[in-house]
């Protein structure tokens, strides 16, 4: 017995065409999406910064309430880790690790006597510098 083959099938695959249809696709859903997530990840780190400042000037409070001052600026915000010389009543840490720097990577800024409040605590935004808008823009307790 002899087996009769059938006639040799075309692979199946995708062609050059199909796949830049496929490119062309996720490049349009690229140009349209991304903004939007990068907009989303520039308002995440403005809430996380908030809510670091928000953090710091809970503990400035407690620090405030057990020593009867505001740290100075030349202690600024270390003091609320570690005690500083002339703090009669320290009773702290008030917070349990140094304050980190911000969601752009710079320091914290405290001044005392702050321009806003009695002591500022903010940063300068992604373009580390006064003013901006958007991700640039400042930050702080005010």
């Amino acid at each position: 017995m002899t087996k009769i083959r059938s006639p040799r099938r075309r692979e199946d695959g995708f062609t050059l065409l199909e796949m830049l249809v496929v490119i062309a696709i996720i490049g349009l859903l690229m140009a349209i999406i991304g903004p939007q997530v990068l907009k989303q990840l520039d308002n995440a780190r403005t809430h996380a910064a908030k809510i670091q400042i928000l953090s710091a000037e809970n503990a400035l409070g407690v620090f405030r309430a057990d020593v009867g001052r505001f740290p100075t600026q030349a202690e600024g915000l270390a003091a609320l880790t570690a005690a500083p010389p002339n703090a009669a009543g320290w009773n702290g840490p008030y917070l349990t690790k140094p304050m980190p720097p911000d969601a752009w990577g710079h320091p914290y800024h405290y001044e005392n006597p702050g321009k806003h409040g009695e002591v500022d605590i903010f940063t300068l935004g992604s373009d580390n510098a006064e003013g901006g808008t958007g991700a640039a823009a400042d930050v702080g307790n005010w």
